[in-house]
């Protein structure tokens, strides 16, 4: 499936007025200015419980540093070949950097004031230990040099799937005020120490495996993919030789928004170079051309291809910032001029190589739809729900001239037509509050065997045969944790037309990995040929009794000194086949396609209503998920099908598998 919806703005090249720039000089004029021995940071110092390891620890030169400003220079420059790629995250005044936030922001040489030095992350009553006998790398010597896609899906929901089983044990514990807590950092400390990470042969240009659009929620993802390897520097660069010595090349940036960069413009991005911010224990200061900001100089003499990755606030959740890959740009221009604060800062002035697809672009294409959504090509219906969901759901066909599906009544969850007893009579909790993570007395997380489902930002921790929330007659609140799946639609989806496939589903907004999307909603009937004869109405009819592809989803209990010789059952188990048709009813998964390699899953989901425990389909992300990517999940196949398969008679129903995906089946159904 080729991604649709492209980027509009303006593509021609922002002038910047000179006549606002103070004391501008050449950047290429400038002398490179390097840290003296007494200016180098102590290495050695690191989080309680953090062991050092690449990228955070490397052998450190020692060179004379001249000022900035200076015109004359009695002291001849140092060797290129004293810049290393693997040079410590230090700001050139010595101080230790600020840890990177991934649900915040970045810091790009930004120096810890000593408030922040005082807050520790809590790692006290956690141990960072593997359990050697329970783990496998599943990382070949040469996957961890180069990569390819597989391997890169592979490594990012394995890290996250450990960041939420420790953002799940840390939601349990009871931490002092003013604790920091670091999940993500943990979590890639550990895959770095076992060497669950790929593309570590670092270079200049496309990354194998990871593709243009991509996103991430935490800096620690980049590192373990080889797409940024500073966790905290937003200039990541190497050393190549030229002639007889070496010289620092940039081969990829982070625009986080710390910095006075101009980054509105889908092709062109104003990027301010390291270093000089101020602090609580000293004012600004002006940039030095050493280290990141020396490798852009240099990248723009050689004209090497460079990353960018750009930094926004998470439109769901404000408080976040989710970063995507942009693609390769090129070095065209670079000055030094006054910052706000009055000191020199240098900025670069990088250009998008044409012809690649959009991905920034489609960012900024999604804010003018929300200004307006008269602006959207091929625009049929606003609100597809007529007010139904809390969020709107558009209808758009740029294909063809379709006006819109065949006609059906919208509902937000599902209907039964009579009484289904799956199960015993059950009662929800007795929480007064909001249940609490940890909180043993809540019936409700007993019945999740002591765990909370979701962390605190709503996110799934684990596939599970069965997941327990409490329900509507729970006395507990009703924006309880533990309701996630009842929350309705939380972003802003669009039923399109695909080119092939009928009509899609997609969103205008990022899903992080375990991110609730929506209920399959329909009616509840007691067997699939009440839909219709010869398999129609077989497009709008979920079956849990279907046979459908395994897969790992969880994290390794190994990694979290758990018992790693019992893992966690992931398969759904349904106490009686349920079948639901959204046929005459339903909502927007109806509209959600088949794939082999889907970006989707489902997961029962149970609470109590008046005394009776009603079983749900909910639809969960399985990775991160990009804007305006079509969402699909596995229809599986039928045990008819699968007798088929082994030799029986054919099956009624199974169609055309046109899904594209590498490991495509061929056919489902």
């Amino acid at each position: 499936m080729v991604m649709e919806g492209g980027g509009s703005g303006n593509n021609s090249t922002p002038t910047i007025d000179k006549t606002r720039v103070l004391d501008v000089k050449p950047l290429r004029a400038l002398v490179p200015v390097f840290p003296s021995s007494s200016e180098a940071p102590p290495y050695g110092t690191y989080s309680s419980g953090f062991s050092p390891f690449y990228p955070f620890s490397a052998p450190q030169g020692s060179q004379a540093t001249p000022d900035l400003n200076q015109q004359t220079h009695t002291t001849p420059a140092a060797p290129l070949r004293s810049f290393r790629a693997t040079e410590s995250n230090w700001d050139a005044s010595g101080g230790e950097y600020e840890s990177y936030d991934g649900s915040t922001g970045s810091a790009r040489g930004r120096p810890k004031s000593s408030k922040k030095r005082a807050r520790k992350i809590n790692d006290l009553d956690f141990s960072l230990s593997v359990d050697e006998n329970n783990f496998v790398v599943g990382v070949s010597l040469s996957e961890r040099d180069d990569g390819n896609r597989e391997v890169v899906h592979s490594i990012q929901m394995r890290f996250d799937a450990l960041r939420r089983r420790l953002s799940q044990l840390e939601d349990a514990k009871e931490s002092p005020a003013g604790i920091i807590r670091r999940a993500d950092l943990k979590a890639g400390n550990i895959l770095m120490t076992k060497q669950v990470r790929t593309n570590m042969r670092k270079r200049i240009g496309t990354v194998p495996g990871v593709e243009i659009g991509d996103i991430f929620f935490f800096r620690m993802e980049m590192c373990l993919l080889g797409l940024h390897a500073q966790s905290m520097a937003g200039i990541d660069y190497m050393s190549v030789r030229n002639g007889l010595e070496e010289e620092p090349l940039a081969v990829s940036i982070v625009s986080s928004g710390y910095y006075e960069d101009d980054a509105e413009d889908k092709d062109v991005l104003i990027y301010t170079g390291q270093g000089g911010a101020a602090n609580r224990d000293k004012g600004a200061t002006d940039q030095k051309l050493e280290r990141g900001n020396l490798a852009l100089e240099r990248s723009l003499r050689r004209g090497n291809e460079v990353r960018v990755v750009r930094g926004m606030k998470d439109s769901v959740n404000q408080a976040s910032k989710v970063y995507v890959y942009d693609g390769l740009y090129r070095i065209q221009e670079s000055w030094v001029e006054k910052a706000k604060s009055g000191c020199n800062i240098f900025k670069y002035k990088l250009v998008r190589i044409p012809g690649q697809p959009d991905a920034f672009g489609v960012w900024k294409s999604i804010e003018k739809w929300r200004e307006g959504l008269s602006s959207r090509a091929g625009l049929i219906l606003p609100d597809l729900t007529s007010g139904a969901e809390s969020k709107p759901v558009a209808l758009v066909n740029d294909v063809d001239e379709e006006k819109g599906p065949a006609y059906f009544t919208y509902v937000s969850t599902i209907k039964y037509s009579k009484s289904f007893k799956l199960t015993p009579p059950a009662y929800g909790c007795n929480c007064q509050n909001a249940c609490q993570p940890g909180n043993l007395n809540c019936s409700c997380i007993r019945k999740n065997e002591g765990n909370f489902p979701y962390t605190t930002n709503g996110v799934l921790v684990c596939r599970a045969p069965m997941i327990h929330e409490c329900g509507p007659t729970c006395p507990c609140f009703p924006n309880c944790k533990n309701r996630a799946s009842q929350t309705g639609l939380k972003v802003h989806m669009e039923v399109f037309k695909t080119k092939d496939r009928g009509w899609g589903l997609r969103s205008w907004d990022s899903f992080r990995a375990g991110t609730f999307i929506c209920e399959y909603a329909g009616e509840v009937i007691e067997k699939v040929s009440q839909v219709g004869e010869e398999g129609e109405g077989d497009d709008y009819v979920f079956d849990t009794s279907r046979v459908y592809e395994s897969f790992k989803w969880n994290y390794e209990p190994g990694l979290v000194e758990e018992d790693g010789s019992i893992e966690a059952i992931e398969e759904p188990n349904v106490p009686s086949p349920l079948v639901i048709s959204s046929k005459n009813v339903g909502n927007v998964a109806r509209f959600m396609n088949h794939s082999c390699y889907p970006n989707v899953f489902w997961q029962p989901v149970m609470y109590e209503n008046n005394r009776e425990s009603l079983i749900h389909i909910a639809f969960f992300a399985m990775r991160h998920i990009p804007p305006m990517t079509e969402l699909t999940f596995d229809y599986g196949k039928s045990r008819m099908g699968e007798a088929a398969a082994d030799g029986g008679s054919t099956s009624r129903g199974r169609r055309k598998c046109l899904c594209g995906s590498p490991i495509c089946r061929g056919n489902f159904g």
